[in-house]
């Protein structure tokens, strides 16, 4: 039971990089003017992929200096859940070696 919460957590992790992945592309052509944010569907996911990403990256903002318009919390939400799935990795091993 353990190892499958352990799991479930590491793919919810997992969507989460996507997510936070997908954000910063998107954030980037938005950007560029690659794509318009005056399509609906754009904007909607724009919308809720910032509503999902912004409960993350509001703590790392407030603890890290102000960069101007470089925005450095995806990254830092990136690496601490890329940190964070490799203890539940850990974990993991160690219940299945465990026998629990």
């Amino acid at each position: 039971m353990l190892l499958l919460l352990l799991q479930i957590a590491d793919l919810l992790l997992g969507v989460l990089r996507w997510i936070i992945i997908i954000q910063a592309i998107m954030s980037w052509l938005v950007a560029f003017n690659v794509i318009n944010t005056y399509n609906d569907f754009v904007r909607q996911v724009l919308y809720a992929l910032d509503k999902i990403t912004e409960p993350i990256y509001r703590p790392i903002r407030r603890i890290m200096p102000d960069f101007g318009a470089l925005d450095l919390s995806p990254l830092v939400a990136l690496l601490l859940i890329i940190i964070l799935q490799m203890v539940l990795n850990h974990a993991a091993q160690q219940v299945m070696l465990a026998g629990v």
